[in-house]
């Protein structure tokens, strides 16, 4: 697992590793333009000496800006679980459907419906013959190789109810499943309004024009009319089927084989009178003005005269084109200059009718419908009349807009697939029974274009509501025996479509809400007690509604193809997701698919969908895309072992593998944290605030572990590691931190983290930064572990090369709820060690909590420094990394090693040798004790054997945070006046007095400095001498210790004058001597650094640049 891993960033000691690359030029870094072997004798930087090797000094660093160049070279099954509601199931019948009944006659019913019938015959008129053909193949071979695809997902298991959602969310998992499930099931449900809305057209226009509710005054008014005819009429049909199907969908599925016989019915009737017209073609006559063909509505004789007796006047058609039937009456111009002429509208499949439809005919609103071929004498200005009997074109066509009309006659491929619980062998059955019903329905839907255009004369078939053929349907013409059996049998067929949506998408609903994957939709989940969808079927009806207020069949046509296609999209997606990932449960009994074609088939879906209306396709994909999100972000999380986990995997192997090519660049630099925390007793987080800062610092959005050590050995407490990762992810989940976490049991504490240090993360995806909050109660533990534990982290990230940052008085800290609403976060650069001082207070300031804050940066200035030059070096710096913050330059000049200093020091080296005598037994003990108090009692009687008393007091572990000072009194003579010196009192030890008269003089910190202050004029080496002998005991400490407290000291004088008051201080960490024997000393000189602060942030770089100023 990822969380388990960490880091150790292979980068070779010594050369340039600015970006991991030994050519790089940088002087920042083991930069060659530095002085090598220069020495660092000055008290004041004497803490980080042991630094500068490898980490420059910032002045030098300023100093070589203008030659910086930083050029890169080159289980148990899921659904038996979760969909058990505690509700009995009823047994369930032993399933006795086969192919034909179970899955190839669905398909067919589901495939043909309402556009074969009311819109075929237009789409061919239109866009021709070879145009239409192009239609159908493509959009029948869409549906081919999605049913290819759907095959192989269908019969790698079962699929129980949800069909194309169940196949899709169990492959491509519930974000996906969601989505795309929702998007069928809104096609679904748009398809029933367009069912619903074919229904009513052919009611209203074809079976019973009289029951028109609104009427148009004039042609112009009679498309609203319509319209609004519509959407009553729908209204009310709408109502009748939802109450239906709220009754029982047995009603529905007893008359599902009428409707079905129906369909049937009709097809073979058309083909019935494509035969027949070719020996007896049917007589249905087309009257023309010129060349515009005329509509039969207000007229029934195709001639301008007729004869009244014995008199010639003029007929009805006369009438509508002229003021009056007398011949002297005014007529329309166009009326007079051309002749009529009739025509047979169904000229029969042995006319050669089918040459002059080859080719498209694309018409705009309101144009009226022509012959093409036939001379007519036009006019110069022509004005168009819509309330004259023409037949005109009602929608402004083009290709796209009629594939999106027509593709919703190809979808329905799924019924097969919904029914896999009823068959007797699914896996035979669905791939069988829905290839052959694709191929059944592409064969009649590609003869019915070459038929239509072969038997049907080309301005019938774009006359779309049939006007010139006394408004019958335009393919009921064709039919034999007679235009009826087209008519009835396509609205019972259109009424059984729109049932069985009604039916079909309450239940996908339904499918969808019990999974629970979308929060809000559970409501939608329930229902009657025999499981009807009540509450789904309510919500499917006012969508349903929608559509039915479009009222428009052909603006409702490509909205569900938009979302039939998003679902044949991803199923095709599915399958070659699981075909190229090769998961071992992929394993389908149908064989006949491959990647290739299941990528095919997405391409063709999604190029279909933009061919079709790509604003319709842009919106269709933006609510699938919402959805998608808001499943991830708020859906109950689901493992159903889908193709995208295995995607994921794959896609993570490759990404891992380009990672271990080499280190990033610089300006791909984040920190990846590996985050150190202490769980107690109740496997809780000691220090929850550590999370939060981790929060804070990820606007470098890089990889976060969480680790934690338990004591013991695995076996025994595996349980109690299992329950801190859960601990650990709650916390995580709660301080908003995205990443892993990694409980490692080891038999102490050291090995653990240190196995952590080494082993977490995984290839080039590793940590590079450790972050640990400092251990306040070092001082505390018997057997002082805690800060040689801490030393050896310390040690082992620098040996790793990677950053290091330690938090003191992390309790302080602001959670990820509270604001700063001013205040500053302080750097004080010291040594240069990568940038990582720049880079976190601006990582920071990126998060709420900090972002008030405003950066400030202190550097300090040797004597041989130029201030002012570092300031404006420093300035420009800052300005070219685009990091604004104020600069400060602090000068520390060389100066006298104060007592309290030296009295520091004193009980430090003291307090150390006791802390090695700790193991000792207590004779032994007692023993090193006297030898040393010994020698510094003889050390003074040399130097001053005058009446001298001395006690020295042996410090021991105290339990609270307070700072350990031995006491330590001594009588001193400083020149005419003296002045006392000591430490806080601590708790007594084994003591050993040497007369019983003692003198208390104190000298605190404040008086050392006010000391000093008194006198401005430089200590001369006499002097210090002289201090020698006044404290005797000084002259047997070691040197390099006082220079590092020294260091430490007046550090942190300045530190806490100018940032007391910060919201935050982040400061250089030195590191610890490379001689172990000084590492009782190291964490002294960190406490004294660092005390009277707040909020601290140590900070040590990990060997490599992390902040570039180029793009």
């Amino acid at each position: 697992m990822l969380n388990s891993l960490a880091e150790g960033e292979d980068s070779e000691g010594g050369a340039a590793q600015g970006d991991g690359n030994p050519k790089e030029s940088s002087p920042f870094i083991n930069s060659t333009d530095l002085e090598k072997g220069k020495e660092y004798d000055g008290k004041n930087m004497a803490l980080f000496e042991e630094e500068m090797d490898t980490s420059p000094m910032v002045s030098s660093l300023l100093s070589g800006l203008v030659n910086y160049t930083n050029l890169p070279q080159g289980s148990r099954e899921h659904e038996e679980a979760e969909n058990n509601d505690g509700a009995k199931k009823k047994p369930v019948q032993a399933p006795r459907m086969g192919t034909f009944m179970g899955v190839y006659l669905p398909c067919l019913q589901n495939i043909f419906g309402v556009i074969l019938f009311l819109r075929l015959t237009w789409v061919v008129g239109i866009a021709g013959i070879m145009e239409s053909f192009c239609m159908v193949i493509l959009c029948c071979s869409c549906t081919m190789l999605t049913a290819i695809s759907m095959s192989a997902i269908a019969t790698n298991g079962v699929v129980p109810a949800g069909g194309s959602y169940y196949m899709i969310s169990r492959s491509l998992g519930p974000e996906f499943g969601g989505a795309v499930g929702l998007c069928f099931y809104l096609g679904t449900t748009f398809a029933g309004a367009m069912y619903i809305l074919g229904t009513i057209e052919i009611l209203l226009a074809y079976i019973f024009p009289a029951m028109a509710i609104f009427k148009g005054e004039d042609a112009s008014e009679e498309a609203a009319a319509m319209l609004n005819n519509m959407r009553v009429y729908g209204t009310c049909v709408l109502t009748c089927m939802a109450t239906v199907v709220f009754v029982g969908v047995k009603y529905v599925n007893k008359f599902a084989l009428v409707f079905l016989g129906c369909v049937i019915l009709s097809i073979l009737a058309i083909y019935a009178g494509v035969i027949k017209s070719a020996i007896d073609p049917p007589s249905f006559p087309i009257c023309l003005l010129g060349n515009r063909t005329l509509s039969r509505h207000g007229f029934d004789i195709c001639a301008k005269l007729v004869l009244e007796g014995n008199e010639t006047v003029g007929s009805k058609l006369w009438e509508l084109f002229c003021t009056s039937k007398f011949l002297n009456a005014t007529c329309d111009e166009y009326f007079l200059r051309n002749n009529v002429t009739e025509i047979q509208g169904i000229p029969g499949a042995a006319s050669g009718l089918i040459k002059e439809n080859l080719w498209s005919t694309y018409l705009t609103k309101g144009v009226i419908v022509e012959k093409q071929g036939v001379t007519s004498v036009s006019l110069m200005d022509p004005v168009i009349d819509m309330d004259q009997p023409y037949v005109f074109s009602d929608m402004t066509s083009y290709f796209t807009l009629l594939v999106g009309i027509y593709f919703p006659s190809v979808t329905g491929i799924m019924a097969g697939s919904n029914r896999s619980g009823d068959l007797r062998d699914a896996q035979k059955s669905i791939p069988t029974g829905t290839i052959l019903a694709i191929a059944t329905t592409s064969a009649v839907y590609i003869s019915s274009v070459i038929l239509f255009g072969a038997c049907i004369e080309g301005v019938v078939l774009r006359d779309k509501f049939g006007e010139a053929v006394n408004g019958n349907l335009v393919v009921g013409t064709l039919a034999w025996p007679s235009p009826w059996v087209i008519v009835i049998g396509s609205f019972f067929s259109t009424c059984g479509a729109g049932l069985q949506s009604l039916t079909g998408a309450p239940r996908l609903l339904q499918a969808i809400s019990r999974d629970g994957i979308v929060p809000f939709l559970r409501v939608f989940g329930h229902g009657k007690a025999n499981g009807e969808p009540t509450w789904a079927l309510l919500l499917t009806a006012c969508i349903c509604e929608i559509g039915i207020l479009i009222a428009s069949l052909d603006e409702v046509a490509p909205i569900l193809s938009m979302f039939f296609l998003m679902c044949y999209m991803f199923v095709n997606l599915a399958c070659a997701v699981q075909t190229l990932l090769r998961t071992p449960n992929w394993r389908p009994r149908f064989r006949y698919y491959h990647w290739t074609l299941s990528f095919l088939g997405m391409s063709l879906c999604l190029a279909l969908m933009f061919i079709c209306s790509w604003y319709y396709a842009l919106v269709a994909m933006l609510i699938a895309g919402l959805i998608y999100k808001y499943i991830e972000y708020r859906g109950a999380e689901k493992e159903w072992g889908d193709g995208i986990r295995g995607l994921s995997l794959s896609a993570a192997r490759y990404a891992l593998l380009r990672l271990e090519e080499g280190p990033p660049h610089t300006k791909n630099w984040r920190p990846q944290l590996l985050v150190l925390v202490r769980v107690d007793q109740e496997q809780n987080v000691v220090h929850p605030q550590l999370l939060s800062l981790t929060s804070q610092l990820k606007a470098g959005k890089g990889l976060t572990i969480v680790g934690s050590v338990l004591e013991g050995t695995f076996l025994d407490n595996h349980l109690q590691a299992q329950r801190a990762e859960e601990s650990l992810r709650r916390l995580m989940e709660a301080e908003k931190v995205k990443g892993f976490c990694q409980v490692v049991i080891s038999s102490n504490l050291r090995d653990g983290v240190s196995h952590l240090i080494q082993s977490s993360g995984l290839g080039g995806l590793q940590h590079n930064t450790v972050l640990v909050g400092w251990p306040r109660n070092w001082r505390q533990k018997d057997d002082h572990q805690t800060w040689r534990n801490f030393i050896e982290l310390v040690r082992e990230t620098t040996a790793g090369h990677l950053a290091l940052l330690v938090t003191k008085n992390v309790a302080m800290f602001p959670g990820n709820q509270e604001r700063f609403s001013e205040g500053h976060i302080d750097v004080w650069w010291i040594v240069h060690d990568g940038g990582m001082l720049m880079l976190l207070p601006f990582l920071l300031r990126h998060h709420k909590v900090w972002r008030k804050c405003k950066m400030r940066i202190f550097t300090v200035a040797q004597m041989d420094d130029n201030s002012i030059q570092m300031k404006k070096d420093l300035t420009t710096f800052l300005y070219h990394l685009r990091i604004t913050a104020e600069v400060e330059v602090v000068e520390m000049h060389e100066s006298d090693i104060s007592a309290y200093t030296y009295e520091k020091t004193l009980v430090m080296e003291q307090r150390s040798q006791i802390l090695k005598q700790m193991h000792l037994t207590k004779t032994e003990r007692e023993r090193e004790i006297q030898s040393i108090t010994d020698e510094s009692r003889g050390s003074i009687r040399r130097k001053n054997p005058a009446n001298t008393r001395l006690r020295l007091s042996v410090p021991e572990e105290q339990v609270g945070d307070s700072e350990e000072k031995p006491e330590e009194e001594v009588q001193l003579i400083h020149d005419k006046n003296a002045t006392a010196f000591s430490s806080r009192p601590q708790s007594p030890g084994d003591e050993v007095e040497t007369a019983p008269e003692k003198v208390h003089l104190t000298w605190t910190k404040e008086k050392s400095v006010a000391e000093k202050n008194k006198s401005k004029s430089p200590v001369s080496p006499e002097s210090i001498k002289d201090f020698f002998n006044m404290k005797p005991e000084w002259e047997n400490l070691n040197q390099s210790n006082v220079r590092r407290m020294h260091t430490a000291v007046k550090l942190n004088e300045v530190i806490v004058k100018k940032s007391q008051n910060a919201k935050l201080v982040l400061l250089n960490m030195p590191g610890p001597p490379r001689n172990r024997k000084g590492d009782e000393n190291y964490m002294e000189f960190l406490e004294v650094l660092t005390e009277h602060l707040d909020r601290v942030m140590l900070v040590r770089g990990g060997g490599r640049e992390v902040i570039t100023i180029y793009s």
